[in-house]
């Protein structure tokens, strides 16, 4: 508590003691926290604190039929092709998922509504002879951008990213605990305990009972609420910023952030399993691969229950059997003779890529006997460096400690001046903190049936 009071900043050294605790140790313990300046000005609400931040896609969009189009190019003629939103300008060239085909945009789309625009586009071919192929083109079909043809003297072009950026937002979460306890129970906390256990004197075997202090509950009960709430919590505040949860007596709002896994929910990939397979498991790790800026050197890290940490080991070593059977590293004899057999598998490789592995307690609460695991790409942006994952929370109030010291004092036998008339004293934690993740598609949950 005293290292932590004056510096709240040291959380991220402390969370190195909680390894368990995931939320808190791939943001904090690495060092990902951004503090938020606050200042209250006078007769000002206090609005909810939130932080924003803008996603940039690097795959390329689909846009869908809006409509089946209603010419298909005979003898060369332009077609109209109705999509769902302007994405394409002139002279950009896509191509329809389905078929193959390519077409090139030769006009300005028209706005027919708000999801209905209509494309002036040629069939791409050498001799006017290719026909639109419609069944590809049907509602909820797909194309995608490829490419762009400019003529001589050309007097406009696009860019695609400004249509692939997306902002996004969260709020921080208040969090607070407190312990009170008697004057006499804080003046008997460090009194040990013996308890002799035998059948009778000769074979007395003394066991030592130890009242846990206070100040270590108060701690762990804080960080165990904290990453909690930082890894499954649901926000509760609607697209206007409004919270929808007030407490009744005073009407004040209780406003929740968007935890860790309900940030990937909306955008991950998912797959549900009967039998994990090395080769599920390589698929898996190659759809977050395809999202990422690079093919090859990306570092993933794999979070999960300990159902899945146990299918896990248990497929490399499965797979890593196939090779090498009677390698030294499967087994080993220890000088007493005894052998050692098995291994432990903290990280895998596969084309380029690493993954490791995280066991994380409370998951195994949420998901019980069904393995659950997600892949997350933990690879910091290229260009600012900034990190995957973020902790934001105000400056100086990611760990508020205060003492409410009652008759007798914190340890229960101090005279002088008191808070309360109340011979017990309390102790809180208070602190704010929420957590981004800054490309949530850059994720793939794995799920046993």
């Amino acid at each position: 508590m005293k290292f932590l009071g004056t510096k709240p900043q040291r959380l991220g050294v402390m969370s190195r003691m909680y390894p368990n605790l995931t939320a808190s140790f791939i943001t904090e313990a690495l060092g990902n926290v951004f503090y938020m300046d606050y200042k209250k000005e006078k007769f000002k609400s206090l609005d909810a604190p939130y932080f924003e931040w803008d996603v940039e896609n690097e795959y390329i969009k689909r846009v869908a039929f809006a409509a089946v189009p209603t010419t298909i190019g005979t003898n060369g003629d332009y077609v109209t092709i109705p999509l769902q939103e302007r994405y394409y300008e002139k002279y950009d060239i896509f191509k329809i998922d389905k078929t193959r085909q390519q077409l090139i945009v030769v006009a300005t789309p028209e706005r027919k509504a708000d999801d209905f625009w209509e494309y002036t586009c040629k069939i791409i071919d050498n001799d006017f002879s290719s026909l639109l192929d419609l069944s590809g083109c049907q509602i909820g079909d797909t194309t995608r951008f490829q490419s762009n043809a400019m003529p001589e003297m050309s007097e406009e072009g696009y860019i695609k990213h400004q249509s692939n950026i997306e902002t996004h937002r969260n709020y921080i979460t208040t969090h607070r605990v407190d312990t009170s306890y008697s004057a006499q129970y804080a003046a008997m906390e460090d009194v040990f305990i013996q308890i002799a256990q035998g059948k009778d004197k000769n074979s007395l075997v003394p066991t030592i009972y130890k009242m846990s202090t206070k100040e270590k509950e108060l701690l762990d009960s804080f960080l165990y609420v904290r990453n909690n709430g930082l890894l499954f919590n649901r926000t509760n505040v609607d697209k206007n910023g409004k919270c929808t949860t007030l407490e009744p007596a005073t009407n004040r709002p209780l406003y929740i952030g968007d935890g860790f896994l309900p940030q990937l929910e909306r955008f991950a990939g998912k797959y549900v399993f009967n039998k994990l397979t090395i080769s599920v498991f390589q698929d898996a790790m190659s759809q977050v691969v395809s999202k990422c800026e690079n093919s090859v050197g990306n570092h993933i890290l794999f979070f999960c229950n300990d159902r899945m940490w146990i299918l896990v080991n248990r497929l490399l070593q499965e797979y890593l059997s196939r090779f090498t059977p009677t390698a030294s590293y499967m087994y080993s004899a220890a000088k007493s003779g005894y052998l050692k057999v098995g291994n432990t598998y903290d990280s895998y490789e596969f084309a380029g890529n690493t993954i490791t592995f995280k066991v994380e307690r409370a998951l195994t609460y949420e998901w019980g006997e069904k393995a659950f695991g997600v892949f997350v790409d933990l690879t910091g942006d290229s260009t600012t460096g900034s990190p995957a994952v973020q902790l934001f929370t105000l400056k100086g109030g990611d760990f508020i400690s205060s003492k409410f010291p009652g008759v007798g004092g914190l340890d229960g036998l101090t005279s002088g001046i008191v808070s309360s008339a109340i011979a017990a004293s309390k102790l809180i934690i208070l602190g704010y903190s929420g957590i981004g993740v800054f490309n949530p598609y850059r994720s793939y949950f794995l799920i046993e049936a």
